[in-house]
């Protein structure tokens, strides 16, 4: 007999427990939103792998990424944020209330924040898996680079991401050996990158290779490349790997529901919120440029202020806008706009000439438009009349004061 689940609600359920999930998780409890962050590893993510994280603001003395998550899952405690390690096996995100499931809960939540990140793509070559992270394999030349240096490193792969990462380890290692599928002079990256790779004198290349297996006592010290033309064997000696084959988005149980790009990434906008209202994604999950612990910070910075702000305009827009007690007359104006300005002493004067008999409620959009787009306005000023909570009459755009007094008339003589 299956074990009924239980059943918890929360206003934000934070997906992944990396930089940008711990950070969107520390906005929400800082909001005093009750929050939960799901992770099915390890908290901190990637970053926990790398030894010396040397360009996160603020901390000048190279600590490991797991010093800096630590604190991260530190301050999000304090802020009443509740953690639960385990892995999500669904998730609902289409209606109002958004469903995740685990193995054992079912957890219905106001708002959802993706914050699955990704990992990188291996080469799945033999005893790859004894090496990775910090026994010899690494994924990221700007977090590792300065670890290496005075070292020999190998780097597999050809394409833009390899060659110019490798090209910035050159600034530190002595020697920086390139593994290449390809003939000679042939590789995947963009023309410029080529010819200065081929060009700098710390970098050798073994063509039409690929990685066979990876050798070492406790640390990696060896990669055994495979020649594709003869099947021979290249040992190359070395301090560290760094393999750059592309990166996998953790999106598989989102992408029937949430927009992705063609190599899975979720699609967002500035504010981090997806093509659903009330789901966001952060950090490497979404698609963006540069990935590193400081963007990932500020996109969870993003997805947890926009989560709160979520909430509040949703039951602003419950509770206020569609109320059903009173006819209610909706201002939405951009205090920017000289017209939306001036028409808000019309607004007093409707509001004055009505007294108690409607709600009146002013909306700025200038920081946000979530109520508007709940009213389905996108052009301003806007006055929007409602009754028993629901949208009676739309006035966008030039507003006549006379028009709307005479509608306000007639629905409250309906009332009576």
């Amino acid at each position: 007999m299956a074990r009924e689940k239980k059943i918890e609600n929360y206003d934000v359920v934070v997906i992944g427990g990396g930089a940008a999930g711990l950070t969107a998780a520390i906005y929400a409890g800082r909001a005093r939103l009750k929050t939960i962050l799901i992770e099915k590893a390890l908290v901190g993510g990637l970053a926990t792998y790398t030894n010396e994280v040397e360009n996160y603001p603020g901390f000048p003395n190279k600590p490991k990424g797991e010093d800096i998550t630590n604190l991260m899952k530190e301050q999000a405690k304090n802020m009443g944020v509740t953690f639960k390690l385990t892995d999500v096996k669904s998730v609902d995100l289409k209606g109002e209330e958004k469903v995740v499931e685990t193995f054992r809960n079912k957890y219905i939540a106001k708002t959802v924040v993706l914050a699955t990140g990704g990992r990188p793509r291996i080469t799945k070559a033999e005893n790859e898996e004894k090496y990775l992270f910090d026994k010899g394999i690494s994924f990221c030349a700007t977090c590792d680079a300065a670890a290496n240096t005075d070292k020999t490193v190998v780097v597999i792969g050809s394409g833009d991401a390899a060659i110019e990462e490798g090209m910035f380890l050159t600034k530190f290692a002595k020697k920086v050996i390139v593994s290449v599928l390809h003939n000679e002079g042939k590789m995947d990256c963009n023309e410029i990158a080529k010819e200065a790779a081929l060009k700098n004198p710390k970098m050798e290349f073994i063509w039409n290779s690929t990685v066979k297996r990876f050798e070492g006592e406790g640390h990696l010290d060896t990669v055994v490349l495979r020649d594709l033309r003869t099947d021979e064997e290249i040992p190359v000696t070395c301090d560290n790997c760094f393999e750059f084959i592309g990166y996998v988005p953790n999106t598989e149980i989102f992408k029937d529901q949430i927009k992705l790009t063609g190599a899975g990434y979720i699609m967002t906008n500035e504010k981090m919120e997806t093509n659903i209202e009330g789901v966001f994604a952060c950090g490497d999950v979404r698609d963006k440029w540069l990935k590193q612990v400081a963007t990932a910070v500020g996109d969870g910075a993003i997805a947890g202020f926009a989560a709160e702000k979520y909430i509040a305009e949703s039951e602003t827009f419950h509770e206020v806008i569609m109320q059903k007690d009173k006819p209610g007359l909706t201002f939405i104006y951009n205090a920017v706009d000289a017209e939306s300005r001036e028409f808000l002493i019309e607004i007093e004067k409707i509001e004055n000439h009505f007294k108690d008999r409607i709600i009146v409620n002013r909306i700025d959009i200038y920081k946000s438009s979530g109520i508007a787009d709940r009213l389905n306005v996108s052009e301003f000023p806007a006055v929007i009349l409602t009754v028993d909570g629901k949208v009676k009459e739309r006035f966008i755009g030039h507003l006549d004061s006379e028009h709307i007094n005479k509608q306000l008339d007639s629905i409250c003589s309906e009332c009576k």
